[in-house]
């Protein structure tokens, strides 16, 4: 009990001192300007400036902070694409597992009392579906990333599963904005960065492998049946 008690404290004060930006500060233009002022110190100090960008990729994702998207699009511009995708997809992966941590044993009943019915959607579809539901949510970037970790943290899923599935599936999305991120300077708008085709394509591919397993069981029902 004290430990949990602990480990609530500290989230309350983490998030607290996150919180404690001023609204609306992360813009597109602010990010620009911040750029500008951290590439210097990113040159200057590598491994350090890797490390702070990963510690507050990881505590914006755990605590579900709004902006992991600008600091995406910031990885790209500061760290480049290859190196930018090993500190996100790690960093996010690792977030949205203590997130989903977070939900299962400090927010449980906060949770399942706000969004209960996507809870019973979430439920029927992993066990339908299992972790091809969920990489279906990981893939498909109209569902928040950050509902999924919370609601995933009422169903059975394991940690390891939850992990190695999130990684896959949030992969795609997180090349597309470091690769915007590479060319900051030229984004007017985030909009211009993901367009309604890409969002229907990635939905169309996290469908897949639910309607590949859906073909697979109708097939092998009829051959019993036969």
């Amino acid at each position: 009990m004290k430990k949990r008690l602990l480990s609530g404290l500290l989230v309350i004060v983490i998030a607290g001192a996150v919180c404690t930006l001023p609204p609306g500060s992360l813009t597109l233009d602010n990010l620009k300007h911040a750029h500008l002022a951290l590439a210097h110190w990113q040159h200057q100090t590598p491994l350090l400036s890797a490390g702070i960008f990963f510690l507050i990729y990881t505590l914006m994702t755990a605590l579900s902070i709004p902006g992991a998207t600008l600091l995406t699009l910031l990885a790209g511009a500061l760290f480049g694409l290859w190196e930018g995708a090993l500190l996100v997809s790690f960093a996010s992966t690792l977030g949205a597992t203590l997130a989903m941590l977070i939900s299962r044993y400090l927010l449980r009943h906060w949770v399942a009392q706000r969004f209960p019915d996507r809870i019973a959607m979430v439920d029927r579809g992993m066990a339908r579906d299992g972790i091809f539901y969920l990489f279906a949510l990981r893939l498909t970037p109209l569902f928040p990333f950050f509902l999924v970790n919370m609601l995933s943290g009422l169903t059975c899923v394991s940690v390891r599963r939850f992990w190695w599935v999130s990684q896959a599936g949030m992969l795609p999305a997180t090349l597309i904005y470091l690769n915007a991120g590479c060319q900051l300077s030229q984004l007017t708008s985030m909009h211009s960065i993901i367009s309604p085709a890409m969002l229907a394509a990635f939905a169309l591919l996290g469908l897949l492998p639910l309607a590949s397993r859906w073909m697979v069981a109708r097939f092998s029902g009829r051959n019993h049946a036969l």
